[in-house]
């Protein structure tokens, strides 16, 4: 039972001055914001979609349980301790991620460990490098559809009078028109890479602007929907009320993130397992059991799968009687993909690169490299290693990442990052930290009808993470953090209590409901 959402009537459409976030699950002042006494729940997993889950379950006074298998909370944004070869202890993470200013439910869970965000401060410029063509910014666009769209054509150096004029209209069109049923009608079984093709853009302009927007989702754009494509386009530029500029935590996820989630858990009466894996689940009477991978057993009525989508297709291919109570979502899960691996480099480098180097690139068209993170010029911690010994502390990402392992990757994103910040080819590197992990989802064309819902059809078990089909359009951290309140909110509807709140971008694009089915040309 998920609790009332509030979303756009069928004929209403975002106009330019309404661009501002939209109510989507509203507060009901008639039911008691408390779960009744006794009321309890485990969530298996700790990273975003679990915690938040947790969070909002032990503020109303439900006895959680959290069950996280790693030794850190987190998931993809975890983080840990690291010892560096000079004895000093700096925490690293995953990978660097932006902290977007539309993450409305994740920025809402943070606020109960920060009510400022003082932890966040902004990321000055957002380019995207190349070796081809001259770097394209897309900070500073106004935030409200036509206008960002039409400042973008008149500042960008790589969209001009001719992109306009060879431009599939129609084709185009469809990125302001976004609406779930028919954007996901015509284009979910359609390639982004075709996509992109009819759109008659110029190469430069594919390559520099959609080309590196599209790898930022983990995938190749010939493996991702084009529907896809253009949900996230509207969700993150042509629907976002705040514009395309992010934040970024002033020091380690570890001390400014999970820690202190995990004492507010603790406050409100939560326990939080580390290094506890849950091997299968099964329906007990009227609930679930749930086997731990040191033999203890848990039973209870609510029970959260807040997990990656490989663990939790491990986790269902090891319960079949939970796939037996619960066939849809067995069925689902079978059919969730990963997306190829992401390798992640962290260099400790004996030198600082140019003073005008931007602390976040994106790069396009390079065979590995996908983005550079100067973290000290981010965070505390590696600015006083890099003030100490006079180096710096680079970050490098690969996406959909075709090396055979992390060592090779790191050596091609090392040349590929030569090529384009010369200053970089000779450092030392003083340290390394690499690695190589495949554990996002990713929604390939013709995926969007076998995704995992929030609720199915096994009682008292829901499913929150970024690969879940939430019931309005949310993206990456923030789709997390909404599965993960949404499920919560389940628990809360199923035993008599109020919903959390949740707000989200305007769920229709501009044109929405104007245009005609578009053909190929």
């Amino acid at each position: 039972m998920i609790a009332p959402i509030l979303t756009p009537h069928p004929g209403s459409r975002a106009a330019p001055l309404r661009m501002r976030p939209r109510v989507l699950v509203a507060a009901d002042p008639d039911l008691p914001r408390q779960a009744p006494e006794g009321t309890e729940a485990v969530v298996v997993g700790g990273g975003i979609a679990g915690i938040s889950a947790a969070v909002v379950l032990a503020e109303r006074g439900v006895a959680v349980t959290v069950l996280e298998a790693a030794p850190t909370l987190g998931g993809r944004l975890g983080a840990w301790p690291h010892r560096l070869p000079d004895g000093t202890q700096h925490v690293v993470e995953h990978g660097f991620h932006a902290f977007f200013r539309h993450y409305y439910t994740w920025r809402s869970i943070l606020r109960r460990i920060d009510p400022d965000l003082g932890f966040l401060r902004p990321v000055e410029g957002y380019p995207v490098l190349s070796r081809t063509w001259p770097a394209e910014d897309l900070t500073g666009l106004p935030t409200a559809p036509p206008l960002n769209l039409v400042a973008l054509f008149a500042r960008s150096p790589s969209l001009g009078l001719r992109d306009l004029v060879r431009s599939n209209t129609a084709w185009a069109a469809e990125l302001l028109a976004y609406e779930r049923r028919r954007t996901t009608a015509l284009f979910d079984r359609v390639p982004a890479a075709r996509f992109l093709e009819e759109l008659g853009m110029s190469d430069r302009a594919q390559a520099m602007l959609f080309e590196a927007f599209a790898r930022s989702f983990f995938a190749d754009p010939a493996q991702l929907s084009a529907g896809e494509l253009i949900a996230m386009f509207h969700y993150y530029f042509l629907g976002n009320p705040e514009g395309l500029g992010f934040d970024a935590p002033v020091t380690d996820y570890l001390s400014a993130i999970w820690q202190p989630l995990t004492d507010h858990l603790a406050r409100h009466g939560a326990t939080v397992r580390t290094q506890a894996a849950v091997e299968t689940i099964e329906p007990s009477g009227h609930g679930w059991r749930v086997v731990v991978a040191n033999g203890e057993e848990l039973v209870t009525r609510h029970l959260i799968l807040a997990v990656d989508p490989g663990a939790l297709a491990r986790l269902m291919a090891a319960s079949p009687a939970a796939a037996a109570a619960a066939p849809r979502l067995a069925r689902q899960v079978e059919r969730l993909q990963l997306a190829p691996p992401v390798a992640v480099t962290r260099m400790w480098l004996d030198r600082d690169v140019a003073p005008d180097r931007p602390v976040f690139s994106a790069v396009s068209r390079e065979p590995t490299l996908d983005s550079i993170t100067v973290y000290s010029r981010l965070e505390q911690p590696s600015r006083e290693w890099a003030r100490r010994t006079g180096g710096s502390v680079i970050e490098l990402h690969s996406y959909a990442c075709r090396a055979p392992d992390a060592a090779t990757a790191t050596e091609r994103m090392r040349a590929e990052l030569a090529a384009l910040w010369p200053e970089t080819a000779h450092a030392g590197v003083v340290h390394l930290d690499q690695r190589m992990t495949a554990t996002a989802p990713t929604f390939p064309p013709g995926s969007a009808a076998t995704r995992p819902t929030v609720t199915g059809d096994g009682r008292g078990l829901r499913v929150a993470g970024d690969f879940v089909a939430t019931p309005f359009l949310t993206g990456l951290m923030e789709r997390s953090a909404v599965s993960g309140v949404l499920a919560a909110n389940d628990v809360l509807a199923e035993v008599g209590a109020g919903p959390e709140p949740i707000r989200g971008v305007p769920q229709r694009g501009l044109l929405a409901g104007l245009l005609p089915t578009p053909r190929p040309r």
